[in-house]
């Protein structure tokens, strides 16, 4: 694995020089060439990123033959747009360096847990197609992600279903209703957005279910292909689930999803 600044000049924005100044990420790449990729991002309330949903994950995903890309992005104290413009980055960087990674630039996802579930949603609604008149090559990249994984997300800004930490850590204590429904995922699903798996558990007291569903029913408006897993059981903030029996089933189904995607290899998927 090896770790790649976003900005090795200094990201927009930058309030220091510390870790938690700098976003980057750490690549775990799979055997084999022109593998399928995805960028994690680790959850946390858009206040800290919880290492069991990022380097395991990564190295899962490696077990189907994909490679992945665990992303350090801005928290708290930064706010939006930080977390959003070090997303786009992460997606314009891994195609821009695609064959040095042995990667498919078009086969490009986005998987994340709880807040970094947010922060790929948005990723999947608020991209654009890149600068072609920028000076940096880099920009003139997609920021659009091919698929999404969402992981227990938070979706939405607005009551009765919103994350109130993540909103406050992403935007503040009274922010513009304007903003509130951009930063609302389940309000900005178009054709455009991605094919999606989400899963949830109908329990979760942190972030309700409701969350998936409301973005799952936007999917179907806009006639967008998604997998919707919801389990009985489980706490907010599972992971692999690895100690639950029944919800550990997600990445099984995942798997099967990421095959039917063309990006998992068959053999290991099906196993």
């Amino acid at each position: 694995m090896n770790m790649r600044l976003l900005w090795p000049d200094g990201a927009p924005g930058a309030k220091g020089t510390t870790d938690e100044d700098i976003p980057a990420i750490t690549a775990y790449l799979a055997d084999g060439e022109r593998n399928a990729a995805v960028i994690i991002c680790p959850g946390g309330g858009y206040g800290m990123r919880a290492f069991h949903e990022g380097e395991p994950i990564a190295l899962w995903l490696n077990s189907l033959g994909i490679s992945a890309f665990v992303l350090r992005y801005r928290v708290a104290p930064y706010q939006y747009p930080s977390a959003l413009l070090d997303a786009q980055r992460a997606l314009r960087t891994v195609r821009f360096h695609a064959a040095e990674y042995r990667i498919d630039p078009e086969r490009l996802g986005i998987l994340g847990f709880s807040a970094g579930g947010h922060l790929a949603s948005a990723a999947g609604v608020l991209f654009d197609e890149g600068n072609a008149a920028a000076e940096e090559p880099l920009e003139r990249e997609s920021s659009r992600p091919d698929l999404l994984i969402l992981c227990y997300p938070v979706i939405s800004m607005k009551e009765p279903y919103v994350h109130q930490g993540s909103k406050e850590n992403l935007l503040g204590q009274t922010p513009d209703e304007q903003l509130v429904n951009r930063l609302s995922s389940e309000l900005q699903v178009t054709a455009a957005t991605p094919p999606t798996f989400l899963w949830h558990t109908s329990e979760d007291a942190s972030v309700p279910v409701e969350n998936s569903l409301q973005f799952a029913a936007a999917l179907r408006r806009h006639e967008i292909p998604f997998d919707l897993h919801v389990y009985a059981h489980g706490r907010h903030g599972l992971g692999l689930a690895e100690d639950q029996l029944h919800t550990s089933g997600w990445s099984g189904a995942c798997a099967s999803w990421l095959q039917l995607q063309g990006y998992a290899r068959a053999a290991i998927a099906t196993s």
